[in-house]
């Protein structure tokens, strides 16, 4: 069986790192090599990709850093490349962020091939957008939405926040309210986490109290199921045919390709006992992949991981995965999932006619996880 695969291609650099940032990005500093880092990237795709000769691409993702510091047409260049292996249906996704694309023409990243937008907002507060780091105001963000617009994208998300420190639900909701103004065919609504190693995990901030953040998601949940989104992930929104296929594909446990400095990847390959599943890595620094774009570790992942991995993806979709598609795509059968997933059922947790919680086990999804832990 021939699994979906993805893309994912990352860029390294930014204006500054946001305290709250846990990703490989790097300030820069001086001017980008544009031109080598284009060409590390296209060494890097087909080698990666003549390994898999008879599989399409089904989405493309550019993330980052802020890929949006890098001109249309290093894109257009990547994306000539890549035509070969793409599906013509192909989600082509690129992230910008507000204060770096106020002087970039759209409808040349239009032109170059990519036909959506995620917009790294975080919040409309100008206080907040202050202490999370952010090169943008809330002005910036509606002037980028307008350009984007301009530049024939009907296919965009824009990344909200919520539980910013010192944060209200009311302010949560005027973040929300001037979110759904712009009138985006897609939120990520997420909540603020301290990651390790970042600025914040040494400077912690005050947060918000538990309570107040349990306010905050359910009154965002309810308007923005009024306004006409359909919550199909944990902190995924969208309007009708506009979820994320990329991340879609991540949550379905298929497959996906890394490239760029400190991408990963994941790919299924056959063997005499059944599919093997492989991650890969390649070298965070920006330096080191530049001199060597064709190193890549690889790492099998055990029976136990692998059905863990799978949970900890799909049980975040909504409606979950079929059942069928555990043994599809990850050569394990269903019973290794018992007696957890029964014992769950039981307790009105889990579905038992697919790998999907109830409503009531999705508000508690982690002590779910924990149960298969």
């Amino acid at each position: 069986m021939s699994l979906p695969l993805s893309l994912y291609v990352h860029f390294p650099w930014c204006v500054r790192k946001c305290p709250y940032c846990d990703f490989n990005s790097h300030p820069v500093r001086g001017n980008l090599d544009q031109t080598g880092y284009l060409k590390a990237l296209v060494m890097d795709a087909s080698t990666a990709l003549q390994a898999v000769p008879t599989r399409g691409i089904t989405s493309v993702f550019l993330g980052g850093g802020t890929p949006s510091l890098f001109d249309p047409g290093t894109f257009e260049k990547l994306l000539v490349h890549l035509h070969p292996w793409l599906n013509p249906e192909a989600e082509i996704t690129m992230e910008a962020n507000p204060g770096t694309v106020e002087y970039q023409d759209f409808s040349a990243y239009r032109e170059a091939g990519i036909n959506r937008i995620s917009l790294g907002a975080q919040s409309f507060d100008p206080a907040q957008l202050k202490q999370l780091g952010r090169v943008h105001g809330p002005g910036e963000i509606c002037t980028a939405f307008e350009r984007i617009r301009a530049g024939g994208f009907e296919n965009v998300n824009l990344d909200l926040m919520y539980g910013l420190p010192e944060q209200t639900s009311a302010e949560a909701m005027d973040d929300l309210e001037r979110a759904l103004a712009l009138g985006p065919e897609h939120i990520s609504w997420y909540q603020l986490t301290i990651e390790p190693k970042t600025e914040f995990a040494r400077r912690r901030p005050p947060l918000p109290a538990e309570g107040e953040v349990e306010v905050m998601e359910a009154s965002g949940r309810e308007r923005l199921t009024a306004a006409g989104f359909q919550r199909y992930e944990v902190s995924a929104w969208s309007r009708q045919g506009h979820k994320c296929e990329h991340n879609l594909n991540y949550w379905r446990f298929g497959d996906y390709i890394g490239i760029g400095a400190g991408a990963h990847g994941k790919l299924t390959r056959g063997g005499p006992s059944g599919p093997e599943i492989v991650r890969t890595s390649k070298p965070a620094q920006p330096r080191v992949y530049l001199a060597e774009p064709l190193e890549t570790r690889q790492r099998a992942v055990s029976d136990v991981e692998i059905s863990l991995e799978f949970l900890m993806n799909a049980l975040r979709l909504t409606d979950g995965v079929s059942a069928d598609s555990f043994t599809a795509r990850t050569g394990l059968p269903l019973s290794s999932l018992e007696p957890t997933w029964s014992e769950l059922a039981e307790m009105g947790l889990m579905r038992n006619d697919r790998i999907a919680t109830t409503a009531f086990g999705y508000r508690h999804l982690d002590a779910v996880l924990q149960r298969f832990l």
